[in-house]
């Protein structure tokens, strides 16, 4: 199926040649072998596209953050590039080297400073690698030490507490500094003398030694798994490459809230001179981040916009809101396939104003992926939000992007077209019964955006990457007719029942987490059982009401442990799985509510919100075993 990606491939790149045709070279685009490497010819790299950035906004505001209750401070361009060339000065008198072999850990929640950081490497042609703020003590201290990270910039005294302690344990030999950003007590220090490590403020770190750096030949980033995280190389080519999928201007405000290991911000925003705006650091805060700062770009994960979406369904309380309220979606959807993209019409102003000024008012583009999206949730978000929004697909390993959907395409269920950076085709999976033959298969990507392999192991490289640089994803996929990819199953993960049958669990996940009592979900299976159960964590905002229409009340954790709520919705599984084609075998038989969240702090999510599926196993084992016990 190598033809229909170069197909999707060259219109997605003639739309935007002619979009952009003075700053695109319209024959880098037009010619399939000769993949997209940039977008601007003046940003090649990704210290470039910051100084494009600076050059374009006339040294506007770049980056934004608040304190409770107050309105954004801004650092303009000039200020952002001025503090990380002190800073990255003060690395080099450190005695620290430019080039490939210095590896900069960054430690630290969405912040300014993290971004000074990073281009503090960029600048002095060193490789940042970025620590995700939730990390695990065995997996930072595996990543330190596979990586050599020598320096480590965190953001605040605990977490310099963390790395001292490790220290202290005989680990992480190689750590020599820890630069602080916020203030710390002198005690730190001496901690860390004792151990033999320099803790040393950003402040003093960021000193007026200049020196002549070149653009930095690569970068670093982590993709966290079950087990040790692997270390994905990536090179400003990969990153810059892969920005070619959204177009905002120098006018336009993102906020800041997923991790800052994710790439989109620091490829696209400011590369056109855009601002940036951080959430106070709690997602608790977020709504009143949104309302403050007022993005018109917001890069979303789809459990967020399920929330929204429920949340929107769950106000309409009555049949005749629901009348009202569908009425209404299906009237502005309507407008959205016409490509009347506005938030003025009448069902804006009696129905959708509140969840758009709930998001600041001004959101004109929405970005999400890392998930699939149920499309009736994404359908109804693009009529009630009167916004585009844009689903991408890929992973770490293709620096974050291989497929996007289309400027004016309202068709949902499919993640776009392959960007002009790489090509994508599909190869056969025959036990699971795909083949490229019928256009399914594998999704296998080959571009300048795909990475080099993994840090320090070839046998995990090996298993990505094939001998032609075909990057295996992992994930099956379908053309459709018009030349974009849907997402239909997955190959890892999989596992057999005791009757033969292979299930790809990730899947049914997806398809169940459409249900609107349902948060989250993990389906559980192995070749000693016949069927499928699962562990079901409750919507808590929609549960009550939900359990209301059953004749129940209570608590969260007392509506899980009633019969009647758990049947009701075993009920609404089955029948979203039906209505998806899930087979009979395909199907739990009984599932444990949980009226607690998966988070990535109680160590049950990765940092990209992924399942850590041993954990939720290990965690759930006697559930589980009681499951399987009932049903028998």
């Amino acid at each position: 199926m190598q033809h229909g990606s170069e197909t999707a491939n060259r219109g997605a790149s003639s739309w935007r040649s002619i979009q952009h045709e003075t700053e695109i070279k319209a024959a880098l685009m037009e010619d399939n072998n000769n993949l997209m490497s940039y977008f601007y010819e003046d940003a090649k790299t990704l210290y470039e596209v910051f100084k494009r950035g600076q050059r374009v906004s006339g040294n506007g505001p770049c980056l934004g953050y608040r304190k409770p209750s107050r309105p954004y401070q801004w650092l303009k361009y000039r200020q952002v590039s001025d503090r990380a060339e002190h800073l990255g000065s003060g690395l080099l008198h450190r005695g620290l080297k430019p080039g490939s072999d210095t590896l900069i850990g960054v430690f630290a929640q969405n912040r300014p400073e993290w971004i000074i950081s990073e281009l503090a490497c960029y600048t002095y042609s060193m490789v940042v690698v970025p620590l995700y703020d939730t990390l695990g003590t065995e997996a930072l201290v595996f990543i330190i030490d596979q990586a050599e990270i020598s320096t480590v910039i965190c953001d605040n005294q605990k977490k310099a507490e963390t790395l001292l302690q490790n220290r202290e344990k005989g680990q992480t030999p190689v750590l020599k500094t820890v630069v602080v950003m916020d203030t710390f007590s002198s005690e730190l220090v001496d901690r860390g003398t004792k151990c033999g490590i320099d803790v040393v403020s950003l402040q003093d770190m960021e000193v007026n030694l200049r020196s002549a750096g070149a653009c930095q030949l690569n970068i670093w980033s982590r993709c966290s798994t079950n087990g040790n995280p692997k270390g994905a190389m990536l090179t400003h080519e990969n990153v810059v490459s892969d920005a070619s999928s959204v177009f905002p201007n120098s006018q336009d405000v993102s906020i800041s809230f997923l991790p800052l290991a994710h790439m989109f911000e620091r490829t696209i925003v400011y590369g056109v001179g855009a601002r940036v705006g951080f959430f106070q650091g709690d997602i608790r805060l977020l709504p009143d981040d949104m309302k403050t700062l007022q993005p018109t770009i917001f890069p979303v994960v789809p459990r967020l916009l399920n929330r929204v979406y429920d949340r929107v369904q769950s106000g309409a309380a009555t049949p005749f809101k629901k009348w009202l309220l569908n009425f209404a979606v299906e009237r502005k959807y309507a407008e959205v396939k016409d490509g009347i993209i506005r938030k003025n019409s009448i069902w804006d102003k009696l129905l959708f104003h509140r969840v758009q000024e709930s998001l600041g008012g001004r959101v004109r583009i929405m970005v999400t992926g890392a998930a699939p999206i149920s499309q009736s949730v994404l359908n109804f978000l693009r009529a009630a939000l009167g916004c585009q929004i844009f689903e991408g697909y890929g992973q770490t390993e293709c620096a974050a992007g291989c497929t996007f959907s289309l400027p004016g395409d309202a068709t949902s269920g499919h993640v776009g077209a392959p960007l002009p950076c790489n090509f994508v085709k599909l190869v056969d999976v025959e036990e699971m019964n795909y083949f490229a033959s019928n256009g399914e298969g594998e999704v296998c990507i080959k571009g300048k955006n795909v990475f080099k392999g993994y840090l320090k192991d070839p046998e995990k490289t090996a298993e990505a990457l094939d001998e032609d640089g075909w990057l295996h994803t992992g994930d099956i996929g379908k053309w459709l007719p018009s030349g974009v990819l849907k997402i239909v199953d997955r190959k890892k993960n999989i596992f057999k029942l005791a009757q033969g049958e292979y299930i790809a669990p990730e899947k049914i996940e997806n398809v169940y987490g459409r249900s609107g009592p349902v948060a989250q979900v993990f389906v559980h299976g192995d070749s000693l059982q016949s069927c499928l159960v699962a562990i079901v964590v409750p919507d808590p905002e929609v549960l009550p009401g939900f359990a209301k229409d059953l004749g129940c009340h209570g608590s969260i954790e007392e509506l899980c442990k009633k019969t009647e709520v758990k049947k009701a919705i075993i009920s609404d599984m089955t029948k979203l799985g039906k209505e998806a084609g899930l087979k009979s075998f395909e199907q739990v038989k009984d599932i444990y509510l949980h009226p607690e969240q998966f988070t990535i702090e109680n160590g049950l999510l990765t940092p990209t919100l992924k399942a850590k599926r041993a954990e939720l196993k290990t965690l759930f084992q006697s559930q589980i075993d009681k499951l399987y016990a009932d049903i028998q």
